[in-house]
């Protein structure tokens, strides 16, 4: 009896063993499940967050140079006169996406330029050296919205008349594409043919920077352009 006994404390002390050594595995199972969660639901990345760049109340963060300017009406940004260049003057931009909504009324004339590779004194700097970003219903196919301004041609002209308008800009490395409206009207990347220079106000050819500052344009009396949401998104 005295042996039969000691074979079941045995038998029980191996059993109690496998168990604690199971429920230790689940444990640490249960711990390393909660580790992995918690890292998936990290913080957002900032990136994926739009920041506004236009507070709608004061130009804190812009500055203007050449002819004409900029107004504020009931939060939106006003063109009046020109040629002149409201430009962002906090940062370059690179590896990243500008939205613009905006209203032309009459497909009238303005334009986003980026890629701006310094710091404009005036507006025509940013013509030759940087990229417009065209805005004009009335153009041909190398002059009108979304296009790079008589560097690239037209995949689509989604524009709608006197309404307000989405611009999406993307900047990546030597590559631009431009989107409004959803619809991409621009693909290009830096070194691809582009049409001779034919009249002395279209830019300069050659390449431009990866990095640079953005601009809105105020063209002319005649050319009226509301802008009410200007926001970036770092990629």
């Amino acid at each position: 009896m005295k042996i039969k006994y000691t074979l079941l404390v045995a038998a029980l002390s191996v059993y109690m063993s496998s168990c604690n050594k199971t429920n230790n595995e689940a444990t640490e199972t249960d711990e390393n499940l909660t580790e992995a969660t918690e890292e998936t639901v990290a913080e957002p990345n900032a990136g994926d967050e739009w920041e506004q760049l236009f507070n709608g109340e004061n130009f804190e963060g812009w500055t203007h140079v050449g002819d004409g300017e900029f107004v504020i009406e009931e939060g939106v940004l006003k063109t009046t006169g020109g040629m002149g260049l409201l430009f962002y003057n906090k940062e370059k931009i690179e590896n990243a996406t500008i939205k613009l909504v905006y209203k032309n009324p009459g497909g009238k004339n303005s334009g986003v330029y980026i890629r701006i590779p310094e710091v404009p004194t005036e507006p025509w700097m940013p013509v030759h050296k940087g990229y417009e970003v065209q805005i004009d219903d009335r153009g041909d196919d190398y002059h009108v919205t979304g296009v790079l301004y008589s560097f690239t041609a037209a995949k689509a002209r989604p524009t709608k008349a006197d309404e307000w308008n989405t611009m999406e800009i993307t900047i990546r490395d030597t590559n631009t594409q431009v989107h409004v409206n959803g619809v991409l009207v621009t693909d290009y990347n830096e070194g691809e043919p582009v049409p001779e220079r034919h009249e002395e106000w279209e830019p300069e050819r050659g390449p431009r920077s990866s990095s640079g500052y953005f601009g809105l344009q105020n063209h002319a009396d005649e050319d009226v352009v509301y802008f009410k949401e200007i926001s970036l998104k770092k990629l």
